[in-house]
């Protein structure tokens, strides 16, 4: 019993020797994990992603764990399923099965905003690259626009296993997009009400929109993949597994595979992917400069998304003759359905007979494949300059 009392002690003065060494960027790692844990348990922010990536990043950071180097559990989930791209394809399996993409096809038109709300990935892009980044981070760290935190974490990996960015990057890119993603509530209403007058905010929008039949639910999902796959083919596992349980669902032959993708197999690849996500923040590596610039790139990308948005709006609300609520453009990111539950809110702020919820899904979901687009034609240009 003395022999392993002496040994838990060498132990633990081993772990505050190495604590005192590198402690500085592991105390820093520990408040970072503990504001993440303050977001998801105080304030109920995006708690699916943000509890498992405090706590990876917790677990990464504890002197002598040893968890995130090789053979480490944290590592091992990392080459299992981040390595390969694995668990950002299957939550895109459930993405699909959450989305309806009955109010796109009511409305098709709508489809715009979906484009306009990718504006700041690629002025991001620019940006990025004009600060001296290398053109795969510039590209990685743009696509925090997408407002898609698997996007992300699947282009950076992508880059990562290619060695053309650091490992720790992905995990300042994950955090810097899922922290975005969870401010859009307090990001977007500013930028709603400075952008637009009162009068362009009380537009009235028709509830309904055309009827839409099995066939056309059951053939769109098939019919954006091949498309994908032809002009964007860098991009088309995301694309395709997004539309892959999106079939699923509206198919309506397989309620228990559409349920599994909805719910277990989305819950179970989000809880190990912010795990592995977590354990790529290990302090020495993850608080570089570029972390922070990481970070003041992610908000300009998801400022300009809404801008760009809300300006096509704008643009079609006087074209249409005041037919069009420019709000609507905010709408045209993928923070899905956030994003539209939001432009609903505003709305009836300023008329309260104003129901712009299925005009405003119809722009997100647009976002959703507009944001997988783009980050499918980003990647397939740099195949083509024989970058990947």
């Amino acid at each position: 019993m003395a022999d392993a009392l002496l040994g838990g002690l060498d132990g633990l003065f081993a772990g505050c020797r190495h604590l005192a060494t590198a402690g500085g960027p592991a105390l820093v790692m520990f408040a970072v994990a503990g504001f993440l844990l303050h977001l998801a348990l105080v304030r109920g922010v995006e708690p699916l992603l943000l509890v498992p990536i405090a706590f990876g990043c917790f677990l990464a950071n504890l002197p002598l764990s040893g968890l995130a180097g090789e053979g480490g559990v944290l590592r091992t989930l990392y080459d299992l399923g981040i390595g390969n791209e694995l668990f950002p394809l299957l939550i895109f399996v459930g993405i699909g099965a959450m989305t309806d993409f009955t109010p796109l096809l009511a409305n098709p038109r709508l489809l715009l905003f979906g484009a306009a709300g990718q504006l700041g990935i690629f002025c991001t892009l620019l940006l990025a690259l004009a600060l001296g980044f290398p053109r795969e981070q510039a590209v990685a760290v743009a696509m925090i626009g997408a407002c898609d935190g698997p996007t992300v974490i699947y282009v950076a990996n992508l880059f990562a296993d290619l060695q053309r960015i650091p490992t720790a990057m992905v995990g300042s890119l994950a955090v810097a997009a899922y922290s975005y993603m969870a401010l859009v509530p307090v990001l977007q209403p500013p930028l709603m009400r400075l952008l637009t007058t009162e009068r362009e905010r009380a537009v009235r929008m028709p509830a309904g929109g055309h009827r839409v039949s099995r066939a056309a639910r059951v053939l769109l999902p098939l019919v954006v993949t091949a498309v994908t796959g032809l002009i964007a083919p860098q991009g088309l596992p995301l694309m395709g597994m997004l539309m892959l349980g999106n079939f699923l669902k509206v198919s309506g032959v397989v309620p228990r595979l559409a349920r599994a993708s909805e719910h277990e197999i989305a819950n179970v690849a989000t809880l190990f992917l912010g795990l592995a996500v977590g354990g790529t923040m290990d302090g020495r590596e993850f608080l570089q400069w570029q972390t922070l610039l990481v970070f003041a790139l992610g908000l300009v990308a998801i400022v300009v998304d809404t801008v760009g948005g809300i300006l096509l709006g704008k643009a079609w609300c006087l074209l249409s003759g005041g037919k069009v609520n420019p709000l609507l453009g905010a709408a045209g990111i993928s923070a899905y359905p956030m994003a539209a539950r939001l432009v609903q809110t505003e709305g009836q702020r300023w008329n309260r007979h104003n129901f712009l919820l299925m005009p405003a899904m119809a722009a997100n979901t647009g976002g959703q494949v507009g944001s997988v687009m783009a980050a499918a034609i980003l990647l397939s240009v740099l195949k083509g300059m024989g970058l990947l």
